[in-house]
């Protein structure tokens, strides 16, 4: 797990603070990472970008401006970095970016293979209270669990986690590995991630940021001193059986790491399969729109 701030409000620092604790993971034999929510773009903490009911500050306008402009094309060159910074490390990457679609941000989440490249991203379903302000919704038809060389590998970005039906879905998929890259730092937050790894048997890795006042912009509207703990971040591994492996980790930026015994998940079987011997399919069923729930397009000639 990497435990870091990245660099708010500047995608090409934090793919480059990025790309240096890759290369430190990879030194201490990690052959997965995961970056935490929002990572690249940076999350707005604190801040509503000047909106309230009824209508928006002309300050908040120009920081929103300055937030697209962080934000990432997933067919540019942020994705070739995430690609070259995988390959360079031989470390599969997963984690979140802000990725921008027209005038349109999106909290997503990428999985990024060191020979493969790019496997896959998703956009978060269902921004959390004021994060709808400054974010679109996602939708299904990329899927959220996505078989690589270690296995499949499943993301719920943040309080998806708390969603029944996706986290079912995501059991349907045959998740393996659960990864939960987050901004939630609260106590609550270690009982979810054991929980949902006791429920799917798999194992869940919660990547959070550890952020101070100070890495963010000096004239960000948000006060308080630099050294001032914004975000604790409470990282952590746990095991198929609820095990905590590693973390949480609430005093400083860091890398946590975890060996995984992937004969655990079959262990954890043997008395619970969510969707298996233990789902009663006879009383129960999901139902999952995969179409793609896109922007508007025109089909006229130009």
């Amino acid at each position: 797990m990497i435990q870091a701030a990245g660099v708010p409000f500047d995608a090409e620092a934090s793919l480059s603070e990025l790309d240096g604790l890759a290369a430190e993971a990879a030194a201490r034999g990690c052959r997965l990472a995961v970056f935490p929510e929002a990572y690249v773009g940076g999350y707005p903490r604190g801040f509503a970008f000047g909106s309230v009911f009824g209508s928006r500050e002309p300050e908040g306008r120009e920081w929103f401006r300055r937030y697209h402009d962080a934000a990432v094309d997933l067919n540019g060159s942020a994705r070739r970095e995430l690609e070259r910074i995988a390959g360079a490390h031989d470390v599969l990457l997963v984690g979140g970016v802000i990725e921008k679609e027209g005038g349109t941000l999106y909290c997503t989440a990428v999985w990024v293979d060191p020979e493969q490249g790019l496997l896959n991203s998703r956009r978060k379903l269902m921004p959390t209270g004021a994060e709808r302000i400054a974010w679109g919704s996602g939708d299904l038809s990329r899927p959220p669990v996505v078989q690589t060389r270690y296995g499949r590998i499943g993301v719920a970005i943040c309080w998806e986690n708390y969603m029944p039906l996706l986290r079912t879905y995501m059991y349907a998929q045959g998740v393996q590995i659960w990864c939960a890259p987050t901004a939630d730092p609260r106590e609550t937050w270690e009982s979810t991630m054991r929980h949902i790894a006791l429920e799917g048997r798999c194992f869940v890795l919660s990547s959070n940021q550890f952020i101070r006042r100070g890495d963010y912009p000096e004239d960000y509207p948000v006060g308080g001193a630099p050294s001032d703990v914004m975000c604790d971040g409470a990282s952590m591994i746990v095991s198929p059986l609820g095990e905590v492996l590693a973390g949480p980790e609430r005093e400083r930026s860091t890398l946590l790491v975890a060996d995984l015994d992937m004969g655990d998940i079959a262990r954890g079987n043997l008395d619970f399969d969510p969707v298996g011997h233990y789902a009663r399919a006879d009383l129960f069923s999901l139902d999952v729109d995969t179409r793609p729930q896109a922007v508007l397009r025109s089909s006229a000639a130009p």
